[in-house]
């Protein structure tokens, strides 16, 4: 055991071990009982349950029993006393009144000595607790009878502190007892309150009062005191914090000369309750410091314009979270800072919001368009009244961002910087050249930043091993105490390494930057000479960043660049009154010199947007076929240039043919041709040329992959128009060039010409002797066609055999070919 605890702790531990060793004995004894049982039975019986009828185990022990008794018997007496001096009190006289008073609370209270001495310590504790309610029930019934005409509030207060030191006394008196001293603590809690409420006190006062009572309750909290009484005096202190910091935020806006000390009084309390309750150190710290931002920037808010007001709760915030950084020589504990750094970040971070609309009103206002574009109109700023200490709050938060460390604070001072460059034209109102300019200068900043991050991120250092925080001391020693602050050294982790933060900044820039270009080309719409302007600078910006940049920053701003020329080249078709077919075919500059251009600067992003910028041409001449078709030749031209170059072969020569394809069919569409020969023939030769360079690279191919596309194109639908179209030449010529087609495969032994070409001829000639047969048949008699085919299969069956092997024959033949 500790000989160092108070005695009614180590009472209180005494007791737990003894009512443990009762417990422990008795499931001892019954084991004992069961193993006798075992030895005395015959053998085999080993299994059985203790003894026949044996009790079921014990669901409690007898020491919880016990205190559920008690305190059920105790709650029923107070319940009882509680209605008899409700109810029954009326019926008796003054003397009957004092007599039952003085003997049932005099019993009640002067029990638990007895008991005590008895060893009953919680029946003792029992009645006790019933005694110290009877004293508030006397007091009650005091002011009732001989007192009813005092203030309730004021006797509530004078009853409540003497109940406290009556039941001080009676604590000390019995020091087994555990309930006198909490209850010490939570009566405790009202004179002062009730008092100045009696006195007839504001909410100030009020207010007062509770933070001097939760002073002495965190007093008592530094204490050596049980666990009881701390938890007591803890949760009261919780609960005026809880009533009365709300009432000092109100004063502070409605007053904030009295509001403003009452806040400073009640952040003094929870700063001394954060060096006394260090789990919660934090937390008491953060409401601390709202408590004291709210008093020092009250006054000050009310000495200044409305506007200011934000700006001074920011600047105050952003005081106190500087803080968070260690601060040797005034020794604050890593809790406690921390706790400064969470509320005063978060006052900053509210008044950051606070200043956001004028950043949307610059970001997507010239979005909201009034008039029709190069219509002259301006939309108005979004909004337009905001103050213009939205911008004060927005640099306050970038140079206290810039002044952190690590790579998230030069992460927020970026986008805050970009944050002011964006809300500077609608809180200033500037004009619209003005507002151009800035939003301009908005994008060259920060793609300048996403091109050269390793400027802001040079002196970020590199990350090292974070060390083990040791474990803390049960309590601090002298003052703030140095073991609070010991090996917090690393807790919040190390900064990022350049490499890293240099991409964070870049990436930032980034987004920033295409943000801001799109904000300012919508703007430019207005008007027709700001639109080429914008485009212009856009174009010379996003190409710079393209080329003094890398990875994903050099390919978005090749794709922006060509964007920008396309939008250029737009706005030179537009401001000379093109039709849409005529700037379609203009627009296919842009792809055709993303083509050029890519033989030396190859960027992905730029060749996507070129080709989306070519898709856009071909749809704009779309309403004109003759014009499209001179579009898809255009744009085949394109993509068999990009064929030249090796890792885009593949892709763009099939893209060229396909757009070739598409231009002729569509121009024989236009002049109308309907002849099927006119459409596959284009196929069939290139096809025809690609199968034969194939082989030559790879004579081992397949003659149907290199030639059977190629010649079904042509062959297939030209056998269908024989079919439909019976008159004409188109017979005699198909099959002429399905006999050479078939001559061709048999002299090369090239399965798929031999096979197509072959079947087109039989399915000519029967085509063409149709009629013919038709016409005989039809001059036979009836019973010729059956008889001459039972004839034939006669002479089938006869020589099956021999049939079969001449036909595996061809077939092994058709297989040893191509």
């Amino acid at each position: 055991m500790d000989m160092n605890l108070a005695p009614v702790e180590e009472l209180r531990r005494v007791d737990a071990e003894l009512a443990r060793l009762d417990a422990r004995r008795a499931e001892l004894l019954a084991r004992r009982v069961w193993l006798l049982g075992v030895l005395r039975s015959p053998a085999g019986a080993a299994a059985a349950p203790p003894f026949p009828g044996a009790p079921p185990a014990a669901e409690t022990s007898p020491r919880g029993a016990q205190n559920v008794l008690l305190t059920l018997g105790g709650t029923l007496l107070a319940v009882a006393a509680l209605a008899f001096t409700l109810v029954s009190w009326g019926s008796m006289g003054i003397a009957g009144r004092s007599a039952v008073l003085l003997v049932v609370t005099s019993a009640a209270l002067a029990a638990p000595a007895v008991l005590l001495r008895r060893g009953l310590a919680s029946t003792a504790e029992a009645v006790g607790a019933l005694g110290l309610a009877l004293t508030v029930l006397d007091a009650y019934a005091l002011h009732r009878v001989a007192l009813p005409e005092v203030d309730g509030l004021g006797y509530a207060a004078v009853a409540a502190g003497l109940l406290a030191g009556l039941w001080a006394g009676y604590g000390g008196l019995l020091r087994g007892l555990r309930l006198p001293f909490p209850a010490v603590v939570a009566a405790a809690q009202l004179p002062l309150p009730l008092g100045v409420l009696a006195a007839g006190g504001g909410p100030a006062a009020v207010a007062w009062a509770a933070a001097l009572t939760a002073a002495a309750d965190v007093l008592l909290l530094a204490r050596p005191a049980g666990i009881a009484v701390r938890t007591t005096a803890g949760v009261s202190a919780a609960l005026l914090a809880l009533g009365a910091l709300p009432v000092g935020g109100t004063l502070s806006l409605t007053g904030p000369w009295s509001g403003g000390p009452l806040l400073l009084g009640w952040a003094a309390v929870l700063l001394f309750a954060a060096r006394v309750v260090r789990p919660a150190a934090r937390v008491l710290a953060a409401v601390a410091t709202l408590a004291g931002v709210a008093a020092v920037a009250g006054p000050a808010r009310a000495a200044l314009p409305a506007a200011w007001a934000v700006p001074v709760y920011v600047v105050c915030g952003l005081a106190v979270a500087s803080l968070w950084r260690p601060v040797r020589a005034a020794r604050i504990p890593a809790e406690v800072r921390a706790g400064f750094g969470l509320a005063g970040g978060g006052v900053a971070a509210l008044g950051l919001v606070w200043a956001l609309p004028p950043v949307l009103g610059g970001l997507l206002g010239p979005a909201v368009r009034s008039a029709g574009v190069w219509s002259g109109t301006h939309a108005a700023p979004v909004p337009a009244d905001h103050p213009a200490t939205a911008l004060l709050v927005l640099l306050l938060g970038a140079g206290a961002a810039a002044g952190a460390r690590g790579a998230w604070g030069r992460w927020g001072a970026v986008l805050l910087g970009w944050a002011v460059l964006t809300a500077l034209p609608v809180v200033l109102e500037l004009s619209y050249g003005a507002g151009i300019a800035v939003r301009l200068v908005a994008v060259g900043a920060a793609l300048a930043l996403a091109v050269r991050p390793g400027v802001l991120a040079r002196g970020l250092p590199e990350p090292a091993p974070v060390p083990e925080r040791p474990e803390p001391p049960a309590r601090p020693e002298g003052g703030w105490g140095t073991s609070w602050t010991a090996g917090t050294a690393g807790a919040t982790g190390a900064p990022a390494a350049p490499v890293a933060a240099g991409t964070l900044l870049s990436l930032t820039g980034l987004v920033a930057g295409l943000a801001s270009a799109g904000s300012v080309l919508l703007l430019a719409l207005d008007v027709r000479a700001a639109t080429f302007v914008v485009l212009g600078v856009l174009l010379g910006l996003f190409a710079a960043a393209a080329v003094l940049g890398a990875g994903a920053v050099r390919e978005a701003s090749a794709g922006g660049a060509v964007l920008a020329a396309a939008g250029l080249v737009g706005a030179g078709t537009a401001a000379a009154g093109l039709s849409a077919a005529s700037a379609g075919l203009v627009l296919l500059v842009v792809p055709a010199g993303t083509a050029a251009l890519a033989v030396r600067f190859r960027s992905p992003s730029a060749e996507l947007s070129g080709v989306a910028v070519g898709v856009l041409a071909v749809a704009l001449t779309a309403p004109r076929p003759a014009v499209l078709a001179l579009a898809l030749a255009l744009g085949g031209v394109i993509a068999a240039a990009t064929a030249l170059r090796a890792e885009r072969r593949r892709a763009a020569s099939w893209t060229a043919g396909g757009l070739f394809l598409a231009a002729a069919w569509l121009r024989l569409g236009v002049w109308g041709v309907t002849v099927p020969e006119a459409y596959t023939l284009p196929v069939t030769a290139p096809a025809l040329v690609v199968g034969f360079l194939r082989r030559r690279r790879d004579p081992a191919a397949s003659s149907w992959g290199a030639y059977g596309p190629g010649l079904a194109a042509t062959l297939v639908p030209s056998l269908l128009a024989v079919w439909s179209d019976p008159y004409g030449t188109r017979p005699l010529l198909l099959g002429a060039g399905a006999l050479a087609v078939t001559l061709l495969g048999a002299r090369f032994r090239l399965q798929a010409p031999l096979v197509l070409g072959g079947a087109v001829l039989a399915l000519v000639a029967v085509h063409e002797l149709a009629p013919y047969v038709m016409q005989l048949v039809g001059a036979l008699p009836r019973w010729l066609p059956p008889a001459a085919a039972g004839l034939l299969l006669l002479a089938v069956g006869a020589t099956y055999e021999r049939r079969l092997r001449e036909a595996r024959l061809v077939r092994e033949r058709l297989a040893r070919m191509r």
